[in-house]
């Protein structure tokens, strides 16, 4: 009667992760032994068992692997692992660790189990579509184009391409006065080494954070599509969220607006880009993970202080 035995084992076995996530939550709210009570709040919020976390080491060795080798498709497009999203991912499950340790997998474990997920700390096909599910959710949903008198004509000195024409430096008012907001708040991390004049604006030699691209009309649209038939669909959307005139491309390095994933690789490691997904958010800006420098006006932040 062997078999009866492995099955138990399996089970066992399998069991581990889950077992270890649920004494690692439930050691962030266990009171410290009789002899600690000196020790303040925080020391005993920071308390971690530590013989169950091996438990997650398979997940944290499969996830170093997924990173580069997962297969799945976006808008038809077959694509190979999911590097590019590390920072959006780290900041969807609340973590600072990287993919390959085990505090990423426990992380990714209760993310799992909040969103209905087998709570195994892998992020695999299924957990990565729910991510993107999610990201896409957090868009702007309502995609009118926006009425003339909503809209504002920004500077020249707002935009990567300083001669750009006037119709096409228009932006939603609130969406404008959170990106010079925002902008502030870049500039006055000096960690970024951005650029400033001496009224305290993006230097004019300055191309990270400028505009690349805001309120985009339909006929304009169109107009692009008819002169590059072969653009794709994530490009030139027929029903794009610039048409609101709350959607903003900005330079955040490489390329300008390239899907290439060379490219995109280079972006999503740029100080500005890490910035903006710790921040933009305070500011009521959202991304489209697909694109690096696509960043979409939702609400106000409602967090403070930079990250």
């Amino acid at each position: 009667m062997k078999y009866p035995k492995v099955h138990v084992l399996f089970v066992l076995i399998a069991g581990l992760p889950l077992l270890a996530l649920l004494l690692w939550d439930a050691s962030l709210t266990r009171g410290q032994s009789p002899g600690s009570a000196n020790s303040s709040s925080s020391d005993q919020s920071r308390v971690r068992p530590t013989v169950l976390v091996p438990a997650f080491g398979p997940a944290a060795a499969r996830n170093a692997a997924l990173s580069t080798e997962l297969n799945w498709t976006f808008g038809s497009k077959q694509q190979h692992g999911w590097y590019f999203y590390t920072a959006l991912i780290k900041r969807l499950i609340d973590t600072k660790d990287n993919p390959p340790s085990k505090g990423f997998a426990v992380a990714l474990a209760r993310w799992q189990q909040k969103t209905g997920l087998q709570p195994n700390g892998v992020l695999d096909e299924e957990s990565l579509y729910a991510m993107v599910a999610e990201w896409q959710r957090r868009r702007i949903g309502d995609r009118t184009p926006a009425l003339p008198e909503t809209l504002v004509t920004a500077p020249p000195s707002d935009y990567f391409d300083p001669e750009r024409l006037e119709e096409l430096r228009q932006v939603e008012r609130e969406a404008y006065a959170a990106y010079k907001r925002m902008v502030a708040a870049a500039l006055a991390d000096r960690s970024l080494g951005l650029a400033r004049s001496r009224d305290g604006q993006l230097a004019a030699n300055e191309k990270l954070l400028k505009i690349i691209s805001s309120f985009r009309s339909r006929e304009y649209q169109e107009k692009l599509r008819r002169e590059s038939p072969n653009a794709g669909s994530a490009g030139l959307a027929v029903n794009s969220p610039h048409f609101t005139g709350r959607a903003l491309d900005l330079y955040v390095g490489g390329e300008p607006v390239s899907t290439n994933d060379r490219n995109r690789a280079v972006q999503v490691q740029t100080p500005i880009y890490q910035w903006l997904v710790r921040n933009a958010e305070r500011f009521g800006f959202r991304p489209y993970f697909y694109e690096p420098w696509h960043w979409e006006y939702v609400s106000a932040g409602s967090s403070t202080g930079p990250r």
